[in-house]
């Protein structure tokens, strides 16, 4: 106990050295793009800003001796400037007006590193790609020519305030033409972000009403912005939203018509002039976590998904390890050799890399949820290792047990069942116990096949509240309570099927005295 609470609070202070830093300095002076040669840049993965080459040179030439540093998230790179990781970031010019709400000590330089033109990217889901995507252009083009797409820009970009902001009228549709399935980046204000339990922001609303003009119902799905892409040319959704037009990209996927236009800009720290206490900032930073929207709701979400994968993993796990392991007992070559090359491949594959190759590759034309296809994952990946117990657990019980049991007049069946296999689980209920701790800390990457688990949620919080204490935190410590609580369920069964454990009651039961 004393060393989980030791754990814990070296995880908090770690963790804290760099999201409670509220005060800073402008870093060095600079003001000119000239002036970051040199130093360490931040950007996000997969957007291309550094490339971005729109006024004849990209920010990755005029900066030669820089070095870039890419994140997940935005806010990761706030916290990486806050701590002085990176001298600066590069954000479209929209992010910074979000950001800037949350950190008015955040400020750009006058000089744009360029701008990007956005689009959709459309897939080719059940085959109505040509369909939808001349649908799409001509909406985009007839809401460009009436000023409706400047005007949402205006309200969810240049007026934004994450108090008032809202899809003030959801467009009614009758989805008579059936449902489009919509890849957004999760909690990426103010694009597409949930609020009160529903998705809401710019993408949000602008794909709302294109669905309600041509008969479609919608079915948002959020994930990271760099599965986004992967996600629709692999057909897992019809469009993908806030894609960064280039020539690689264009001639790779099929790209709307841009539906806006923005600069990029680099972001520095500024001086931080607030005169709050840090008791104040600190509660200002639990209301924006927990109460605020009752975001408590999505931990809640996030906690039951987890929890529900990592359970059902670990029973369709144990067995598939164990049908595994009895194919195998006996010697039989064909088995053994496929339960080599699939342990060989389970063991050699990142898990994420496996999950999205289940996702994107084997159930592309699936309509089976990301949530089923991470269980699907994390059984292999479990039955993997539950045959290689097996393995360990029944070698370790000595022959002339076996021996001894056939003499009795044991059959097959009752020798494995009643003699090896309650030997063999004391031997391994220890690492499998392990195993289920490693688990329910793998399926922390199952949002990159869009699944809203607990560290999902802990991520959407994050990019809304660009706070990262609180959600990192509470997710942290979740975690360890959902393990405890595996991990004691696995030990209340290793107890009771230890002989030297029970009771006994419970040894001599069914047995009679004679007198």
């Amino acid at each position: 106990m004393k060393k989980s609470l030791l754990i814990i609070t070296l995880l908090i202070t770690t963790l804290a050295a760099p999201c409670l830093v509220f005060a800073g300095k402008a870093k060095n002076g600079i003001t000119t793009i000239e002036e970051l040669n040199g130093k360490a840049i931040g950007v996000q993965t997969g957007v291309l800003y550094e490339d971005v080459a729109n006024s004849g040179i990209s920010a990755k030439e005029a900066l030669p001796d820089s070095s870039w540093l890419y994140y997940k998230m935005p806010n990761d790179m706030i916290a990486a400037l806050q701590s002085n990781k990176i001298a600066a970031y590069l954000i479209e010019e929209v992010g910074f007006f979000a950001q800037k709400y949350e950190h008015p000590e955040l400020v750009r330089l006058d000089k744009a590193s360029g701008y990007c033109d956005f689009a959709v990217i459309v897939g080719n889901r059940d085959g109505k790609q040509q369909k939808l995507y001349a649908q799409l252009q001509e909406f985009i083009a007839a809401k460009k020519a009436d000023g409706w797409l400047d005007s949402l820009y205006d309200y969810w970009v240049k007026n934004w305030n994450p108090n008032t902001c809202k899809i003030n009228n959801i467009p009614a549709t009758t989805g008579e033409n059936g449902t489009v399935s919509i890849a957004i980046e999760g909690g990426y204000e103010p694009f597409s972000f949930e609020s009160n339990g529903q998705f809401s922001g710019y993408d949000v609303e602008f794909m709302m009403n294109f669905c309600a003009a041509y008969g479609y119902k919608w079915d948002f799905k959020a994930m990271e912005f760099d599965a986004i892409a992967v996600g629709v040319l692999a057909n897992k959704y019809d469009f993908g939203m806030n894609i960064v037009v280039d020539e690689e990209r264009a001639d790779a996927s099929v790209l709307s018509d841009p539906y806006y236009r923005c600069d990029i800009v680099f972001v520095l720290e500024g001086d931080n002039n607030t005169n709050k206490s840090f008791f104040d900032k600190l509660c200002n930073s639990f209301y924006k976590t927990f109460k605020k929207d009752d975001r408590w709701k999505l931990f809640v979400s996030g906690i039951g998904t987890t929890m529900l994968i990592t359970v059902l993993s670990a029973i369709f796990g144990t067995i598939l390890g164990f049908i595994a392991y009895m194919s195998c007992r006996h010697g039989n070559r064909i088995a053994l050799k496929t339960v080599g090359v699939l342990n060989w491949f389970f063991e050699g594959i990142p898990t994420v890399v496996f999950l999205m190759i289940l996702s994107f590759v084997v159930f592309q034309s699936s309509s089976i949820s990301s949530t089923w296809i991470a269980i699907i994952g994390f059984s292999f990946i479990f039955g993997s290792g539950m045959y290689d117990m097996l393995c360990i657990g029944c070698q370790a019980i000595p022959k002339g047990q076996t021996e001894a049991s056939m003499a009795l007049g044991y059959n097959d069946k009752q020798l494995f069942f009643k003699i090896i296999l309650p030997q063999a689980a004391k031997h391994f209920l220890p690492i499998y116990s392990n195993d289920i701790v490693t688990l329910i800390k793998e399926t922390s990457v199952v949002g990159y096949i869009a699944v809203m688990d607990l560290t999902k949620m802990g991520d959407l919080v994050r990019s809304r509240t660009y706070d990262a204490f609180f959600p990192l935190i509470f997710v942290a410590i979740m975690y360890f309570i959902m393990a405890g609580i595996l991990t004691s369920i696995v030990r209340c069964v290793e107890k009771n099927i230890d002989p030297k454990r029970r009771s006994k009651e419970k040894i001599l039961k069914g047995i009679v005295e004679q007198e």
